[in-house]
């Protein structure tokens, strides 16, 4: 399971969200360029950048970001507001190497069926999306976590498999922000739904005593960690020292 660092940016600023509330927010004295290039620096391959602008429609973040990202030799796991089929083109013939969709998904019937489409060309794209389910009591989130879906979790999943889509970054909202451990009954359940999902886990891991126990489930491909970091729960030679060891190839 490879562990990667997270980047939530508000207003060009790198911030944490608690449960997903706009109105508490930590903001961090360091720059987005500046965090990239600490993990960069520090061996780590991947990195998790969400425009929270984004996720509520505002894009005035875009711009900024997009040329973060295009000077970066880190590979980059994007998200926040990704809501057209041509967004999704751009950014992956832009060198984004992972998309993340979420909110379009959800809300339009045709958006997944459209973008499964892509993958009768010469770029697989479903190897490039990641699809977000944001999960409080097992109610799917969507709109920055401001809007509860009437479509049930395991439903929703079968859907994303159905049409070729195989890799979900699960959010549990009720540990998201808390440093209060992480999802596993609900990691375990997904995982337990079917043996080809690829699952990417993140909310509320605040140790590598986390971090082991959901690499305990077996089949985690990774995770997501953001405030722990911030904090200093998790450092990241402690992040180097894991993924140097790990089984998963990127």
């Amino acid at each position: 399971m490879y562990i990667i660092p997270a980047i939530d940016v508000l207003d060009k600023k790198v911030v944490r969200l608690r449960e997903g509330n706009y109105d508490d927010v930590t903001t961090y004295a360091i720059s987005l360029e500046e965090q990239i290039e600490n993990y960069h620096a520090n061996g780590t391959e991947i990195v998790h950048i969400i425009d929270l602008n984004g996720a509520k429609g505002d894009f005035s973040n875009q711009e900024y970001l997009f040329e973060i990202i295009q000077k970066t030799d880190m590979k980059v796991q994007y998200g926040g507001g990704v809501r057209s089929i041509e967004k999704v083109k751009e950014l992956v013939d832009a060198g984004v190497y992972r998309v993340i969709v979420g909110t379009q998904a959800i809300t339009n019937p045709t958006f997944l069926e459209e973008l499964s489409k892509l993958n009768e060309g010469r770029v697989k794209y479903a190897d490039h999306i990641v699809i977000a389910i944001d999960v409080l009591d097992e109610v799917i989130k969507y709109s920055g976590w401001l809007e509860s879906s009437p479509i049930k979790l395991i439903e929703y999943i079968d859907k994303c498999l159905g049409l070729g889509f195989f890799r979900f970054l699960c959010t549990d909202i009720s540990k998201d922000g808390k440093l209060g451990g992480a999802g596993v009954e609900l990691y375990q359940k997904l995982l337990d739904h079917s043996p080809i999902i690829k699952l990417i886990g993140s909310g509320g891991i605040s140790s590598m005593d986390d971090i082991r126990a959901l690499n305990a489930l077996g089949r985690m491909e990774s995770c997501v960690v953001g405030k722990a970091i911030y904090e200093n729960k998790i450092t990241i030679e402690e992040i180097k020292d894991w993924n140097l060891k790990s089984l998963i190839n990127f």
